[in-house]
């Protein structure tokens, strides 16, 4: 039940994967991460394929649980420093041209109301910051790494998934003072279940056959983001930039898959 701060101001609490950009924002960063030195070439092959899985929508909660888990390994011992800077560096180049239209005018007319923007994301807080000031967010609920000496030790001191990022927005409503009785929430999926269902107005983005069963049963409104057109680009540049992108990522797990294939085989 939504928290009921009655005479409180009102929030609009956005998921970002799939909901206000058309890819993962963990894996959009695994080029430059790779380019860095932070990745090996056999670990960009298993995130491509993750990301293949992502996109099409294949991966179900034990996936997402395994690739959380995959994830916390590979990025024990990277040095914080030097992931913050690769992620505002190429924040623009890798986040920008695949950015929904739809979800960009959701946020700015829920600002041109006087609402608080939230982005609310399973991954890492120093992934989804750069995002959000990007996106002129007002908060940002997210994961949290532990870090020792300047360095991510692997582990996940806070999941933002399921229940518990229900349980982290209604405690920044009561820390902002938001009224969630009075407040809208968006996402993609049906693990965002408990996050839709603590505020007054739940909306799922292009629902599969389950989350369509579950805004009826719930009485979330649905709707259709079709438009990845980046901040700055001109339309019709913009989308072509993000297929290419896709295809591009598509294409480069085809050609690894391959490579690997054949040194299998020699």
């Amino acid at each position: 039940m939504p928290i009921r701060n009655r005479g409180g101001r009102s929030a609009a609490f956005f998921d970002l994967d799939k909901t206000i950009i058309a890819t993962s924002s963990s894996m959009a960063f695994s080029r430059p991460f790779y380019d860095g030195g932070l990745i090996t070439r056999s670990h960009a092959l298993r995130t491509a394929y993750a990301q293949f899985l992502f996109l099409v929508g294949g991966a179900d909660e034990r996936q997402t649980t395994r690739l959380r888990d995959s994830l916390s390994d590979l990025i024990k011992g990277w040095e914080v420093a030097k992931v913050r800077q690769i992620v505002q560096e190429t924040v623009h180049e890798h986040i920008d041209p695949v950015v929904y239209d739809e979800a960009l005018a959701l946020i700015r007319r829920h600002q041109q109301n006087g609402r608080d923007v939230v982005i609310v994301s399973a991954s890492a807080r120093d992934v989804v910051e750069p995002i959000a000031q990007l996106l002129g967010a007002d908060a940002v609920v997210a994961s949290e790494l532990e870090v020792k000496k300047g360095f991510y030790t692997g582990e996940i001191t806070f999941y933002a998934y399921g229940e518990a990022k229900a349980d982290a927005v209604r405690a920044l409503a009561e820390d902002k003072g938001y009224d969630l009785s009075r407040s809208f929430a968006y996402s993609d999926s049906i693990t965002d279940t408990p996050m839709l269902d603590a505020v007054g107005h739940g909306f799922v983005i292009n629902p599969d056959r389950q989350l369509r069963a579950a805004a009826a049963h719930h009485g979330w409104g649905a709707l259709r983001f079709k438009k990845p057109v980046g901040l700055h680009s001109g339309p019709s540049t913009r989308s072509t930039v993000a297929t290419v992108l896709v295809a591009a990522a598509v294409v480069a797990g085809i050609i690894l898959l391959a490579r690997a294939g054949r040194a299998e085989d020699d």
